[in-house]
């Protein structure tokens, strides 16, 4: 499996156990709970394979990161109508950025 389809399903994975851990209530609802000891265990192992795999550390946790911060936020909005304003697509923006710049400095 190639280094960054390992890093989607690292995405994915945390993705799913964040939106989960809300899910839970507290950890008071066993299946939504059960999926974020899971999901994190998941992302958290094929990031490893990422690493291993000779993707730079920098690169790797910062998409990682920044696709996580986006996608809950976008789950957040759609499914618990978390409120969206310019603040938040500024900073969501301010997030990819930083993924680009962190990719473009890498690459030399």
């Amino acid at each position: 499996m190639g280094a960054y389809l390992l890093l989607a399903l690292a995405i994915a994975a945390e993705v799913t156990a964040t939106v989960s851990l809300k899910l839970s209530e507290g950890f008071s609802k066993v299946g939504p709970s059960i999926a974020v000891v899971v999901g994190y265990a998941v992302a958290f192992v094929a990031l490893a394979y990422v690493l291993k795999a000779g993707v730079p550390v920098s690169v790797a946790y910062a998409i990682w990161a920044a696709a996580g911060v986006a996608l809950v936020a976008i789950v957040g909005i759609v499914f618990f109508k978390e409120p969206v304003n310019l603040a938040v697509i500024g900073g969501l923006a301010l997030v990819i950025g930083g993924v680009v710049l962190i990719e473009a400095g890498s690459a030399h």
